[in-house]
């Protein structure tokens, strides 16, 4: 929705307006319809509107209550601000705007903090409580929308992306080294409060904080989720299909709501698909205004048919009549935009899907202004693969040897090609040890029973980079992403169904499955490999980024890291274009954290300011 920012002088200086306006300057492509600055006292607050709901000059922040007490910034959705607002009337709350924003600053003066677990809706945002002195800051549940601070100068900095932050002198002037290590050891990032700046954080997903005088105090968690332990439960597969599935379309119901239009991303994949039809089931029941007669959708796909899921895309298009929109990533053109997307994501990433995504959402640009996509269901509902190995070991630890036997066999049987490929990249990960000098702290995905990793996955070690991604990829092109299997009623229902509903017979997401059927074509529902907007990674190393890649791997920066064993480095990926090794998805990573680091520290230390060539 917007970008925001904000400074809290703790020693009580006036706000630096030059400051804050270079930090929304920074901003200004996740908010290009509008923008507002608001200095209270030593507190000053940046706005970037990225105009969804209630387009009129009334939805303009920073926003205040009647008596000019409360003053909000806020980016993001709250889905359930209709029926808030009319809550609120009845309690006698008068409002002067039909814009979510209205409702957050109402909801406080209601109930306080306590505001936060009636919302259903992605947001970050930051409130100045005149009377408290206080600034109350909030991260939605999943940690969908960003919020990233530091105290710097005697200051207490805010902002949506970590380079505004950077606008400040003293702020992230060195890599955090054990959280670049543990990217280029785990390929984890975005899985605890700490970030790859040194003396920035996060405000972690469902935390809330105060920040005083004296400086921020402890953030303290305000909701958190219940993953079951049960192997089966006194719920039947016939009642658990149905309810979920009425959660899903409700939850979609309301991720419609929005003043300007809005599409799917749609990549053939179980969940995306899901999402699609129940959008074209909804413009035939209820025909929402922001999806128009007919909706329009946005997918990647690829020549090399070992990647491209055009058979599934087509077979969508069919049987709803949607108006597809695809673009096929080139990797020439990658290597044109790389330095746009470190910038970008303010944070090295771990693979090359992120640039299938990138597209995407330019392609969108074109057409709407919002999207839909289906994150977050494969944690909630194990629908990665890997997560199979970690449901055996739960079936083993508790005494369920036949259950476990038939999960193998089943496992074996529809992923036999999957296991073999990871047993195969362990052993080769294992002659990788020596590419790093820098590993930082220790991530044990997958071990432990499958509602512990299920739990991780969601809350730490992959749900929140993966949102991290989303987010920087939509709001590079000014686009709002929307993820309605995090709406947190289904999260909580599907959170507590038996482990047996997610995975069962070595067929992942059974319940969801077991939901759509006869409403999702019978060979996406059955779809046993697991792809998404991925590229062709492998193949584009070994030929198309190859003079890139030498290229990186020669350079005296690269040389000189001291995060990585250069030499070492570069006779691996030698040996991977001769042919002589596999390749190793750590190589991205190391040539992608030299990329970061040319771009915010290297650029930033020669010039004073990061940032990616014009």
């Amino acid at each position: 929705m917007c970008g925001i920012a904000g400074q809290y002088s703790l020693n009580g200086t006036p706000p630096d307006t030059t400051l804050l306006s270079t930090m929304g300057n920074r901003l200004a492509h996740r908010g290009p319809d509008g923008e507002g600055m608001q200095i209270r006292g030593n507190t000053g607050l940046v706005h970037r509107r990225l105009a969804i709901i209630d387009l009129s000059d009334e939805g303009l922040q920073p926003m205040t209550n009647e008596d000019g007490t409360l003053w909000l910034v806020f980016n993001g959705e709250i889905y359930n601000y209709i029926e808030l607002r009319e809550e609120l009337v009845g309690k006698g709350h008068r409002f002067h705007s039909h814009s979510d924003t209205e409702v957050i600053l109402h909801a406080y003066e209601e109930w306080g903090s306590e505001c936060l677990s009636r919302f259903n809706g992605m947001w970050a945002f930051a409130l100045w409580d005149e009377k408290k002195q206080e600034l109350f800051c909030s991260r939605d549940r999943f940690g969908i929308k960003p919020f990233y601070y530091t105290v710097a100068g005697g200051s207490f900095l805010f902002a949506s992306e970590i380079k505004a932050l950077l606008a400040h002198p003293e702020a992230g002037l060195r890599p955090d080294e054990q959280t670049l290590g543990t990217y280029l050891a785990w390929g984890v990032l975005d899985h605890s409060s700490r970030t790859m700046f040194e003396g920035i954080s996060q405000l972690e997903p469902a935390h809330a904080m105060v920040v005083t005088a004296a400086g921020p105090q402890q953030p303290f968690r305000y909701w958190d989720i219940k993953v079951s332990s049960a192997i089966r439960s006194d719920i039947p597969d016939k009642e658990a299909a149905p309810r979920l599935l009425e959660l899903l379309r409700d939850a979609t119901r309301i991720h419609l709501r929005s003043d300007v239009a809005v599409g799917t991303c749609l990549s053939g994949g179980i969940d995306s698909s899901t999402l699609t039809v129940l959008i074209n089931n909804l413009i035939r029941d209820e025909a929402p205004a922001s999806v128009g007669a007919r909706q329009k959708t946005f997918s990647a796909v690829f020549s090399d048919k070992q990647f491209d899921e055009s058979r599934y895309i087509d077979e969508i298009v069919a049987v709803t009549g949607v108006d597809a929109h695809r673009v096929e990533p080139s990797p020439n053109e990658l290597w044109d935009n790389i330095g746009r997307l470190v910038y970008l994501q303010d944070e090295p990433f771990g693979s090359l899907s992120i640039y299938a995504q990138f597209c995407v959402m330019r392609l969108a640009q074109k057409d709407v202004k919002v999207v839909l996509d289906g994150q977050g269901a494969d944690e909630l509902l194990a629908g990665y693969l890997a997560y199979q190995g970690s449901y055996m070991g739960t079936l083993l630890r508790s005494f369920r040897w036949g259950t476990a036997l038939g999960e193998l066999i089943g496992s074996l049987r529809h992923h036999g090609g999957f296991f073999r490929s990871a047993f195969r990249q362990i052993s080769e990960r294992r002659k990788r040890r020596n590419l790093l000098k820098c590993r930082g702290e220790t991530i044990s995905r997958y071990a432990g029973n499958l509602d512990r990793v299920l739990y991780r996955e969601l809350t730490s070690t992959n749900l929140p980079a993966l949102l991290h991604y989303e987010d920087r990829n939509a709001m590079a092109f000014s686009i709002e992403s929307r993820v309605p299997f995090l709406d947190y009623r289904f999260v909580e229902y599907a959170a507590g169904l038996p482990l047996g509903q997610k995975i069962r017979n070595g067929v992942t997401k059974r319940a969801l499955r077991a939901a759509i059927r006869g409403i999702v074509p019978e060979s996406i529902r059955c779809r046993m490999d697991k792809m998404g907007f991925v590229t062709p990674e492998e193949v584009w190393m070994k030929e198309d980024l190859r003079p890139f890649m030498l290229e990186v791997l020669s350079s005296d920066t690269f040389r000189t890291r001291p995060y990585w064993n250069a030499a070492a480095v570069t006779r691996d990926y030698l040996a991977f274009l001769d042919g002589k090794s596999t390749y190793s998805p750590e190589i991205w990573r190391i040539v992608c954290a030299e990329l970061w680091l040319r771009t915010f520290f290297d650029r930033r230390n020669a010039t004073g300011a990061a940032g990616y060539p014009a």
